[in-house]
C-alpha cells in the first residue's frame, strides 16, 4: 500500500502476513481447509471469540480438523491461533481507528472514492498472493484444447463474462458467450450442445446468481470441464468446478469489486496467448485484421 491513506479493517487484514497465509490455503488447501481459510477471511473479528465447538459448527467441520488446520498453518494449537487473529485485527484496526478519531476531530474524512481505491488494491494484492502460475497454465491448456469454449456471468458477473470472451475469441476455436438476450432460457439453449470435448468458464460473485449454479451443473453433468472464477471457496459453484482461480472481492459499498477478477482474465489470457507459438501467428492476424477500425495516433 502505497497511498499512506487507512484502509479499510477487513482489506488490511487480507493484506496482513496472515491473511495472505489464509488467502492461500483457500486457493490451494483441502476441501475442509479452504472451508475454514475463507470463514475466517471473510469473519475475522468473529473468529476471535469463538470456541473452538463454535468455529467448527460455523466451517461444517469438526474440531479435530480445526485443531490440525492451526497446525498446518504454524501454530501450536488452536488457541494460538486465535490470539494471533486477535493481535492482526488489531494491528488492522488501527488505521481504522485513527481515522475515526480524524473525523471527530472535524479534520479530514476518507472520501467514498478514496476507499474504493483502497479496496481495489487490497483485492489486487491478495489476489496476486493466492495466485499460482501453474493452475493459471493448467487451465489456459484446458481452454485452449477445448472444441468450444462456453462463458457464462449473470447478474454483475455478466460484465466480467463477456471481457473474458473478447479476450478469448482469437485464439480458441470457437468461444460462446451464454448470457444475452432472452435471459436464462436462451442461456441454456445456447448449452444445449455442451459436451466432454468443451470447457465452461463461470464468473460467480456476490450477489451469486442461483441459475449460474444450475448451468455450471448442467454442464457438469454432460462431462464439460468446469472453471470457476469466483472470490471464495463457500461460493455455490466451486463444488461444481474442475478448476478455481480466486479473485478477492471485497468492498465496503458495492456488493462486490470486480477488480482483480479483471486481473485474473488478463492473467489468464496472457498464460493461453504465450502457451502456444501458433497464437503469434493468430495475434498478428487479428491485428491486421482490426487495423482499419482502429485510430492512430501521431507520433
Amino acid at each position: 500500500m502505497t497511498s499512506g491513506k487507512p484502509v479499510p479493517a477487513d482489506a488490511a487484514f487480507v493484506q496482513s502476513e496472515l491473511g495472505k497465509v489464509l488467502a492461500g490455503v483457500r486457493a490451494d488447501g483441502s476441501a475442509s481447509h479452504r472451508a475454514i481459510a475463507a470463514y475466517l477471511i471473510r469473519n475475522p473479528v468473529r473468529g476471535t471469540a469463538l470456541k473452538i465447538e463454535e468455529m467448527a459448527e460455523g466451517c461444517q467441520v469438526s474440531t479435530a480438523t480445526i485443531s490440525r488446520f492451526a497446525r498446518d498453518i504454524g501454530f501450536a494449537n488452536y488457541g494460538a491461533m486465535r490470539s494471533a487473529l486477535a493481535e492482526t485485527l488489531h494491528s488492522a484496526m488501527q488505521p481504522v481507528e485513527k481515522l475515526r478519531s480524524t473525523i471527530r476531530r472535524g479534520k479530514a474524512a476518507l472520501s467514498a472514492a478514496d476507499s474504493s481505491m483502497d479496496y481495489a488494491r487490497a483485492n489486487l494484492g491478495a489476489t496476486q498472493e493466492a495466485l499460482s502460475q501453474r493452475d493459471l497454465d493448467v487451465m489456459a491448456a484446458r481452454i485452449a484444447r477445448a472444441r468450444s469454449v462456453y462463458v457464462l456471468g449473470l447478474g454483475g458477473s455478466s460484465c466480467l463474462a463477456a471481457m473474458m470472451t473478447l479476450h478469448l475469441q482469437p485464439f480458441c476455436q470457437q468461444v460462446v458467450e451464454v448470457a444475452g438476450a432472452g435471459g436464462t432460457e436462451a442461456a441454456a439453449r445456447r448449452m444445449a450442445q455442451i459436451g466432454r470435448e468443451d470447457v465452461l468458464v463461470v464468473f460467480s460473485f456476490p450477489r451469486y446468481a442461483a441459475d449460474g449454479t444450475r448451468l455450471a451443473r448442467y454442464a457438469r453433468s454432460r462431462k464439460a470441464a468446469v472453471v470457476a472464477i469466483t472470490d471464495t471457496a463457500d461460493a455455490p459453484v466451486v463444488a461444481l468446478a474442475d478448476h478455481v482461480l480466486y479473485a478477492s472481492a471485497a468492498h465496503g459499498v458495492l456488493a462486490s469489486s470486480a477488480v482483480a477478477a479483471v486481473a485474473l482474465i488478463e492473467a489468464l489470457t496472457a498464460s493461453l496467448m504465450v502457451s502456444n507459438k501458433a497464437n503469434v501467428r493468430k495475434a498478428a492476424r487479428l491485428t491486421e485484421a482490426l487495423t482499419e477500425y482502429t485510430v492512430r495516433l501521431e507520433g
